[in-house]
């Protein structure tokens, strides 16, 4: 009998080796998409501010909506097949964070979209807003009738945060002025009031697990990214608080880098690419100031950030690539 059952065993086992690593396929890969996405929109502007050539921008925008497709595509074949794993990764305190990911990419390439498709950008202006206004009232809903220890707190909660301030980018220029406040005023509280937790959380507490120590970059988005949703708000008009966002956004940059010898001994994670977003973020609102504010100071921050932004971001995309091709990418944590 043991004998009979061992060549029919070998297709079931290839077919269920298909299906494991189809089971590990996680929700923070879409946090890839926000990275590429970022990383052509400041290639876009600096080719406004800084001259440098338009097609490098365009090309990675249209790299960035190609692997949102494939990634899509993936993680839909995930829950067809294995929706016990999306429910688990759901219930999950910090990987549920990463779910909002997915609208914000939408909204992320509904900026890329506009100047070809006003129509395609709208959709997906529409769709990433709706679905991530639904995500922030479910996720803050949560973290409100749910018991959580303050441990289980970490950067990765600014996530449903961020993508409110982002809405902005194009609901500004398809005229949705009044609904661009609305999403813009949510970022900017709940970003206030989660990052004093979160502070409070890292500086009294046990350290971070290593894996999730990139997080600390996501810090970096909300007064980056807020920069430039400010901006288009108020219609190019530089502030007071236009510089207290960015600056801020600029301290907390060098303040995560003056800590690389602590990210650097962290081993490759897909939550490398939290790194990926806030720098382009962060990027994109020095690169808007200083269309704004022409000065000689912040162009050489500019240039800095987009080449160090760049090399980052390919430096994680080749580790990511080289995972995937060993087989290490889609494993169980």
């Amino acid at each position: 009998m043991v004998d009979a059952a061992v060549p029919s065993a070998a297709p079931a086992h290839d077919e269920a080796g298909a299906a494991h690593w189809l089971m590990h396929v996680p929700i923070p890969l879409f946090a890839m998409i926000m990275g590429l996405t970022g990383l052509g929109l400041a290639w876009r502007k600096a080719h406004d501010v800084l001259g440098v050539p338009g097609a490098v921008g365009e090309s990675l925008l249209g790299f960035a909506a190609t692997m949102f497709v494939l990634v899509a595509a993936l993680y839909l074949s995930k829950a067809v097949r294995h929706f016990s794993e999306v429910k688990a990764e759901f219930n999950n305190p910090i990987r549920v964070n990463f779910f909002p990911t997915i609208s914000i990419s939408l909204l992320l390439l509904s900026i890329a979209a506009l100047p070809y498709e006003r129509t395609l950008g709208l959709t997906l202006w529409g769709v990433g807003a709706a679905l991530h206004l639904a995500a922030t009232v479910y996720l803050i809903g949560r973290w409100i009738t749910r018991a959580h220890e303050i441990t289980m707190i970490n950067p990765a909660w600014f996530i449903p945060v961020v993508g409110n301030i982002i809405v902005p980018l194009s609901g500004v220029k398809l005229g949705f002025i009044e609904l661009s406040w609305f999403f813009f005023s949510i970022g900017l509280v709940f970003w206030i009031i989660l990052f004093t937790i979160v502070f409070y959380r890292i500086v009294f507490h046990n350290p971070l697990p290593g894996r999730f120590f990139p997080t600390l970059f996501i810090l970096v988005a909300p007064p980056g990214i807020g920069t430039v949703s400010y901006l288009a708000l108020m219609g190019g008009q530089i502030d007071l608080f236009t510089r207290v966002l960015l600056y801020s956004g600029l301290f907390l940059t060098l303040l995560n880098f003056s800590m690389a010898r602590h990210f650097l001994k962290v081993p490759f994670f897909v939550s490398w690419w939290a790194y990926t977003f806030p720098m382009a973020a962060i990027t994109i609102a020095t690169l808007e100031y200083n269309h704004h504010v022409p000065n000689d100071g912040i162009t050489a921050v500019s240039w800095t950030l987009l080449v160090v932004t760049t090399l980052i971001i390919a430096s994680v995309f080749v580790r990511t690539t080289k995972a995937l091709l060993g087989g290490e990418l889609f494993v169980p944590d």
